[in-house]
């Protein structure tokens, strides 16, 4: 016992050296980079300065400053406007957090940074931390990882590590500088639409939509941050300094650089109507600490930070030369960090050279198989037997994509790459059976079109075949950024393709591609076994026909709930105890409930969940505790479950959600296996935000709930005792 005390001793001796060492090695840098900014900026002339304050900013030759290069990197490597392919294009946002695994989204991003510097490029506009307001209106929110704030956080985290890299890692050679967005709300608007106005409260903002940029900046120490298009409560957020100031940075502690949005700083003037000219509007952005003017495509008449609009204002008001010190500062302390001071840029032909590993491919694939969603399977219709099946429909206007002449595929969702090769749902079902199966295509329908020209020769397909597949959905020309809707159904006739389908008799699995949760009510109604997939990369196809046969039992878990209509919206498990929150509010002629909520997905097997226990039922209000749970494979085939634990503080002194994710684990079980998830529970996860907005731990009974989703059925419950 007494060895064991010892060694614990200088184990934790040890850990804590090492982090004071680097924490002073972290310093000692700092302070070094500091002062050669300091002299740098001090032999800069204010045109050198302002040159500086573009998201592209050529090099200084005479000072030696060099170029900082920018992409896009949300779910793979995209260089904007100039270059698309030979990258890894790995599964959507929403599609990576349904795998509820946070270390394969770091590990996708650390396969990003690689590519990304690879091609020069050392600075990113992503991750996208914004909660998902429960509005599938929204075009982006396939850019989010969902509706919950604590997912969003570990979700953001992870990206943002494996992005930037951690310790002496970070910003090294194989890593670049992140860009958490959009800050803050971005989708808490008035009419599901990019860039639509906000009116929220302070607590909402705290408690909703402030959590994943806080963990962020204090757990993975993001290198930057983006401001959304829109206001906050009437004060854009380009010019808030209550946002951007006394919250971003003196209470949050970020210490990088803020970048605008696109044309933002010029919108204070065109789009918010507060700025009579554009001198006005960079001067309102400088002085709320956005440091760099983001225009793609570099127009002239949209960009605010450059001589031509601030150089005789400057010059005629000296004492705003500080604003353009700070900034032209911030963007400086970046390049040191990323280390283009000490290197020679390398000359890089983006048509030839090919960013992306075989390895990187085969990761992308393995993210895809765990994000799939199994949303119903009535009577087991899938997996299908191959040796039970001779021939197989596949049918629907997204079972394949050809390779586009210009941009990307439309089935990898937006601010994607083009990789070297995609594979279509009907590509991965050709590969999977080989000649064993007779595959029987047809589109039945365009996705953008009204016409039924095509049904006769899928319901042919359907009728001559064993089963059907109907991969259906969306695509990127249907949503994504400033691609909202007013309505949530399947776009233009794919609900009458599914009826004809379904009027056949065969066995009909649907296969969802798609970016949004849509209203897919007669699907869920009649159709007995649906596959949500969002957009899974390059390798979808392959992915798709593993869940399908069965080499792969879906275990993903829905980020989002879906709505049963458009009218419904907001959709969401964050609800407060008020009549509709607490069942006994009813729409008149409808079922309020969603057609399936937050944290839900089967699987081809079952899992029992034990009763939660305490390893205390009780503590003190500044002590911790765990809880416990059995999680049992009950069924015939290997899974993985998604076990997840909500809280909820019973009587407190504000009103609260009726329950929050504050812990998950995704674990695989074999048949008849048990296996014990435990979750910690103290301050972090039992806190409240009191009347004064500040975090407090209050006395009292807490519901603390374990389970498969958010739904009551699927949550086991046991009560702690905070004193």
């Amino acid at each position: 016992m007494k060895k064991i005390i010892v060694i614990t001793f200088f184990t934790s001796l040890f850990i804590t050296c090492t982090e004071q060492n680097n924490s002073t090695k972290k310093n000692s840098k700092d302070k070094e980079i500091a002062k050669k900014v300091e002299s740098l900026i001090g032999k800069m002339t204010l045109d050198e300065k302002i040159a500086e304050m573009t998201q592209d900013a050529p090099a200084n030759e005479r000072l030696g400053i060099p170029y900082m290069k920018y992409g896009e990197a949300l779910h793979g490597l995209w260089l904007v406007l100039d270059y698309y392919g030979n990258t890894t294009v790995y599964p959507q946002a929403i599609a990576a957090a349904s795998t509820w695994e946070p270390e394969l989204v770091k590990k996708m991003a650390s396969q990003t940074a690689i590519e990304a510097r690879a091609l020069g490029v050392t600075h990113v506009y992503s991750p996208n931390l914004d909660v998902i307001s429960g509005d599938p209106r929204y075009g982006r929110v396939e850019e989010s990882y969902g509706e919950d704030p604590y997912l969003v956080s570990r979700m953001g985290v992870a990206f943002i590590q494996g992005l930037q890299g951690m310790g002496d890692e970070q910003f090294d050679e194989n890593h670049v500088m992140a860009t958490a967005k959009h800050f803050i709300g971005y989708p808490e608007n008035r009419r599901g639409i990019n860039g639509g106005f906000s009116d929220m409260s302070e607590r909402r903002l705290r408690e909703v939509y402030l959590p994943p940029f806080e963990a962020a900046i204090k757990e993975a120490k993001v290198g930057s941050v983006m401001p959304g298009h829109q206001d906050y409560n009437g004060v854009p957020n380009h010019m808030n300094t209550w946002l951007l100031k006394d919250i971003l940075r003196d209470e949050l502690g970020f210490d990088g650089f803020i970048v605008s949005d696109n044309n933002d700083i010029a919108r204070l003037g065109t789009m918010h109507f507060i700025a009579e000219t554009r001198t006005k509007s960079a001067i309102l952005g400088l002085k709320a600490g956005v440091d760099m003017d983001l225009v793609i495509g570099k127009n002239e008449k949209l960009a605010a930070y450059n001589s031509k609009v601030l150089k005789d204002t400057i010059t005629k008001n000296p004492e705003l030369e500080k604003y353009i010190d700070k900034a032209t500062s911030r963007i400086l302390t970046a390049k040191y960090k990323l280390g283009l001071f000490d290197s020679e840029p390398k000359e890089i032909d983006t048509k030839t050279v090919y960013a992306g590993k075989k390895e990187h491919q085969d990761f992308s694939y393995e993210m895809a198989k765990k994000a799939i969603i199994l949303l119903k399977n009535d009577n087991n219709v899938l997996p299908l037997d191959l040796s039970k099946i001779k021939s197989l429909a596949v049918i629907g206007p997204n079972a394949h994509e050809d390779r586009p002449k210009k941009g990307t595929y439309s089935l990898l969702g937006g601010y994607s790459g083009l990789p070297p090769f995609y594979v279509s749902a009907l590509d991965g079902i050709k590969a999977k059976v080989g000649d064993k199966v007779k595959i029987n295509y047809a589109k039945g329908c365009d996705l953008l079109s009204n016409s039924k020209a095509g049904f006769p020769a899928a319901i042919s397909a359907a009728k001559k075949s064993d089963a059907v597949i109907l991969v259906i959905g969306g695509s990127r020309r249907t949503g994504g950024e400033g691609a909202d809707r007013d309505n949530l159904d399947l776009y233009g006739v794919q609900k009458e393709l599914v009826k004809a389908i379904h009027k056949t008799g065969k066995p009909v699995i649907a296969v969802l591609i798609n970016g949004r949760p849509l209203s897919i009510n007669y699907v869920a109604e009649n159709i007995p076994s649906i596959l949500e997939t969002w957009y899974l990369g390059m390798r979808s196809g392959d992915a798709i026909a593993d869940a399908i046969f069965g080499d792969v039992n879906p275990g993903g878990k829905l980020t989002v709930s879906f709505p049963r209509s458009v009218g419904q919206v907001p959709v969401t498990y964050l609800e407060r105890p008020d009549f509709i929150g607490s069942g006994k509010g009813l729409y008149k002629d409808s079922d309020k409930s969603p057609l399936f909520p937050f944290g839900f997905g089967l699987s081809y097997t079952t899992f029992k969940y034990s009763t939660p226990k305490f390893e205390n039922a009780t503590i003190a209000t500044d002590g911790n505790t765990t809880v416990s749970v059995d999680v049992t494979n009950t069924g015939e085939r290997a899974g993985d479950e998604v076990v997840q634990m909500y809280v909820r503080d019973d009587f407190a002194s504000v009103g609260r959600y009726n329950k929050m994710l504050k812990g998950f684990e995704r674990i695989s079980l074999q048949p008849g296996e048990t296996k014990t998830v435990t979750f910690k529970l103290g301050f972090d996860e039992l806190n409240i935000l009191n009347q004064q907005m500040k975090k407090v731990l209050e006395p009292g009974t807490f519901t603390i709930s374990v389970g498969a989703s958010s739904l009551e059925k699927d949550l086991q419950k046991a009560t702690l005792i905070v004193k």
